[in-house]
C-alpha cells in the first residue's frame, strides 16, 4: 500500500486490478499527462464523500479534467464494462460461474435535490426523487440498474430494467421478487425471455418487518450503496449518471475484496 492520500484511495493491489480496463488514450492529439490512477481516485473520493466536483482536494487532478473522464466514460460505457468484468473475477474467485444464474430485484425511492433534472412522487413512501431498480446476484453484487422518476411503478421500472439486461445476465433462470411485482409482469417475463420471475410472499400474519429467504440478499445491496454519500440522495441531474454511480460504488467495494483475496 503505497501514495495513499486519503482512505478512498487504491492501494497497489486494487490498482493492479483495475489498470488494464481503463481505456487506453486516443491516438492523435496532445499525450495524455494525467496520472489515470489519481483520476479514478479522485472519481472514488467524490463518491464516497458526496462532495461537488468544485470540492476536490488540490492533491488530486484538476475537477475539471477529472469530471471530464467521469462524463467520457459514462458515455461511452466504461464504467458498466469495467464494473461487470470485475464481478466476474470476484465470483470466479468465489468458485462461481461468472454468469449467474439467479438473482433478485427489488426497488429503492430516494429524495430527490434541488439539482434540476426529472423527478416524480412516489405516493406509497411519500418521497419526491427517483426511483432505484436493481438486480443482483446472490452474491448482492450488481447485474443491473435503472433509475426513473419516483411516481415509476416497480413493474414498469423492472421492465426497462429488464429489456436492457447486458450479455453477462445470459444464463438468468431465476430472479425472486416481492409481492409488488405480481401479476402482469410475471407472465410478461415468462414470454419474453427464458427466466422466471418468482414471487417471495410474507409469511401469513405476519407483522412487522421480517427477513425474507432470497429477498434480503437485494436489500444487503442497497445497505452497501447507502455507505456512499453521493447516493444519501439523487444529486444528479441526469438518470444516468445516477445509475453509474452505483456501478463505480460496487466497483470499489469488488476491487476491496480482490486486493485482500490476493493478499490473504
Amino acid at each position: 500500500m503505497t501514495n495513499k492520500l486519503y482512505p478512498t484511495d487504491m492501494t497497489d493491489s486494487q490498482w493492479n486490478h483495475i489498470k488494464e480496463l481503463i481505456p487506453e488514450e486516443k491516438s492523435g492529439g496532445r499525450p495524455r499527462e494525467l496520472d489515470m490512477r489519481q483520476v479514478v481516485n479522485a472519481i472514488f473520493y467524490v463518491g464516497v464523500g458526496g462532495i461537488q466536483w468544485r470540492l476536490l482536494p488540490r492533491e488530486y487532478p484538476k475537477w475539471s479534467s477529472v469530471y471530464y473522464y467521469f462524463r467520457r466514460w459514462t458515455k461511452e460505457g466504461v464504467w458498466e464494462r469495467i464494473h461487470h468484468t470485475l464481478r466476474a473475477k470476484v465470483r470466479k474467485r468465489a468458485g462461481r460461474h461468472k454468469h449467474p444464474t439467479a438473482g433478485s430485484l427489488d426497488s429503492q425511492s430516494v429524495k430527490g435535490c434541488s439539482v434540476p433534472g426529472v423527478r416524480g412522487y412516489d405516493a406509497n413512501k411519500k418521497i419526491k426523487g427517483r426511483k432505484r431498480h436493481v438486480l443482483v446476484d446472490t452474491m448482492g453484487l450488481l447485474l443491473k440498474a435503472r433509475v426513473t422518476p419516483a411516481d415509476v411503478q416497480d413493474r414498469d421500472g423492472a421492465r426497462l430494467l429488464l429489456e436492457g439486461l447486458p450479455g453477462s445476465c445470459k444464463a438468468l433462470r431465476k430472479i425472486w421478487v416481492d409481492a409488488g411485482y405480481r401479476g402482469g409482469l410475471v407472465e410478461w417475463a415468462a414470454s419474453k425471455f427464458r427466466f422466471a420471475l418468482s414471487v417471495v410472499n410474507k409469511e401469513p400474519g405476519q407483522i412487522g418487518f421480517q427477513v425474507l429467504a432470497r429477498r434480503w440478499v437485494v436489500e444487503r445491496t442497497f445497505a452497501w450503496l447507502g455507505q456512499n454519500r453521493r447516493l444519501s440522495k439523487d444529486y444528479e441531474r441526469c438518470p444516468t449518471s445516477s445509475e453509474v454511480w452505483m456501478y463505480i460504488s460496487m466497483t470499489r467495494l469488488m476491487l476491496r475484496r480482490l486486493a485482500h483475496a490476493t493478499t490473504s
